[in-house]
Parts: C-alpha cells; sequence; structure tokens
C-alpha cells in the first residue's frame, strides 16, 4: 500500500487526528453514576486484589470499571451512592497491573476521599 498525497488524505489516516475531531472520545466521558463494590484480580506474578467498583454513568447509562485509590477508601462507597469519576491512565489506556481499568474514583458522593 502507497503512501498518501495530499493534507485532507493524510489526515484521514492519521489516527491521533481521527480520535481528536470524530467525537468518539466524547461518547466515553465519564460523568458519574451508582457503584457497585467489587475485587479486579491482577495479572502475574503479582497476587494483590486492587479494589475497583463498577460504575454506570448517568449521562450514557454504560457501566465501566472504576480504582478506588488508597486503603480503606472503598469503605466510604455504598452501594447505589453516586461517585465522581475521572480518567486514570495515560491518553485513556489502563495503568500498570490492573487490566481493563481506565477511570479512578474522585469523590464518593458529598465527601472527599482521604
Amino acid at each position: 500500500m502507497g503512501k498518501c498525497h495530499g493534507f485532507c488524505t493524510a489526515r484521514k489516516h492519521d489516527k491521533q487526528y481521527k480520535k481528536a475531531h470524530l467525537g468518539t472520545a466524547l461518547k466515553a466521558n465519564p460523568f458519574g453514576g451508582t457503584s457497585h463494590a467489587f475485587a479486579v484480580l491482577e495479572k502475574q506474578p503479582n497476587s494483590a486484589i486492587r479494589k475497583c467498583v463498577r460504575v454506570q454513568l448517568i449521562k450514557n447509562g454504560k457501566k465501566i470499571t472504576a480504582f478506588v485509590p488508597s486503603d480503606g477508601c472503598l469503605n466510604f462507597i455504598e452501594e447505589n451512592d453516586e461517585v465522581l469519576v475521572a480518567g486514570f491512565g495515560h491518553k485513556g489506556h489502563a495503568v500498570g497491573d490492573i487490566p481493563g481499568v481506565r477511570f479512578k474514583v474522585v469523590k464518593p458522593g458529598e465527601r472527599p476521599l482521604d
């Protein structure tokens, strides 16, 4: 397959340009929702259990997995609480040994995570 000629054609095949301009990033924008507590097992050789919650977004009804930072912060989150969710990884990707977790819980309800 040959090289594309012209600016418009080059833009059409540029991955970063399409990601920024097609509007697909806005469809997965985390906004807030209800949570159900569960744990995500780590990839080998780590045997730790990371605390995560399953969140349904109010904005579009999609279900995502969000990481809960710090020790004991899972105790602040009850079932059917509204939580504020933000991005976790670099450019929307997962972080470290937590596969498939791309978001983190910033604030459960009205109280901050301390």
